[in-house]
């Protein structure tokens, strides 16, 4: 089996059936599965997805001060761009297209973490990273750990039932798992302590890295804008980690064939371009899986892209040395290859009219 068959811990129902097909659980399973997964008490192993989880149910009572006692329009403002637009913008920035596919690269570890700790800390980067390479490879197959033919919960509850890492990998097999993260500044378990805590990361530095995170936006929260500043952003950041747990069902196309001629060229899966994500986070998912790597997935004029826009801007400041940007050849292969057999197609029709008028004597 190749390493990314094994670098995830399969799930109890599996990934597949006996015939190979994907293994569908029932809405039981998904949550009986969910709760064991977090159960810190059946094993240590469980404390990544249990802390990513605990940093959403702590953002509530920031959510509910915010609504019953510092509302007010203007905070709504707040909340819906900083979870809409800054949240998500950030998690393309940071977890997509750094952690995960390295599309660009910093002058120096200050610049990667400033730009790790713009906003408020919520989804570990390891869940996000090794399963989404995963995820590239199986995408919509067996083995996807979110698989939208697997249906609403079973993508929401992924970073949970099926994103962690497998708990038994070799030595050799744990190493390449780690270099997958090596680039992100996460500072690697030993194999032993992997052993120990079924994780790459490590809990001491991940909680305190988190807690730092968190005292940090708080005190600046508050100095702006006092507590009702601070509760309303920490409340949509506990929004935005809940909804984003939904995109990759809706990004392809909730298990439906849903994309579009000339405009989802990416036919190898259900990725689809969304208008909605791709404004506010710069996320155009069939574009990016036709160009994985690229640090700019908005390659046509009306695809806003203000994930690339800050990269961009960070290259033209000099705090980024590098990045890759697919747009001329997605431009070469995909669209104006499409423009050019729309050409080619409507002179075979015109061909076909004026045989026609011929054989009919009308010409």
């Amino acid at each position: 089996m190749t390493f990314l068959s094994i670098v995830l811990d399969p799930p109890t129902y599996g990934w597949a059936d006996t015939n190979g097909n994907l293994s569908k659980p029932a809405a039981g399973q998904l949550w009986q599965e969910f709760f064991k997964r977090l159960n810190i008490f059946k094993t240590r192993k469980n404390w990544l997805p249990l802390l990513s989880w605990s940093k959403v149910v702590l953002t509530v009572p920031f959510l509910y001060l915010f609504i019953f006692n510092y509302f007010s329009w203007s905070l709504l403002l707040v909340a819906f761009l900083y979870s809409m637009i800054i949240m998500g913008t950030h998690g393309t920035i940071w977890h997509h297209r750094f952690c995960t596919h390295n599309a660009y690269a910093f002058k120096n570890k200050f610049w990667r973490f400033f730009t790790q700790n713009l906003t408020i800390s919520m989804i570990p980067e390891e869940i996000y990273v090794v399963s989404h390479h995963v995820h590239h490879a199986k995408s919509d197959a067996p083995g996807d750990p979110y698989n939208a033919s697997g249906g609403f919960l079973y993508c929401f509850l992924a970073d949970v039932n099926h994103q962690p890492i497998a708990k038994d990998l070799s030595e050799r097999d744990y190493h390449r798992a780690a270099r997958l993260m090596k680039h992100t500044g996460i500072h690697p378990n030993t194999y032993a302590q992997y052993l120990k805590w079924g994780s790459i990361a490590n809990p001491a530095r991940t909680i305190l890295a988190w807690i730092l995170n968190w005292s940090f936006w708080y005190v600046v929260l508050f100095l702006i804008g006092g507590h009702g500043l601070a509760c309303t952003v920490f409340g949509a950041a506990g929004i935005w980690a809940v909804g984003v747990r939904t995109f990759n069902y809706e990004g392809h196309g909730k298990g439906k064939d849903m994309r579009r001629d000339n405009y989802d060229f990416c036919r190898e899966d259900m990725s689809i371009n969304q208008l909605w994500p791709g404004v506010v986070a710069g996320e155009w998912h069939n574009n990016h899986h036709l160009f994985p790597k690229s640090a700019r997935t908005g390659f046509l004029p009306h695809q806003v892209d203000i994930a690339w826009y800050y990269i961009r801007f960070m290259y033209t400041m000099g705090t980024v040395k590098s990045f890759r940007d697919y747009k001329a050849d997605f431009l070469e292969m995909h669209y104006n290859k499409t423009d050019l057999v729309e050409i080619v197609a409507e002179k075979i029709s015109l061909q076909k009219v004026e045989k026609e008028l011929v054989i009919n004597g009308e010409r």
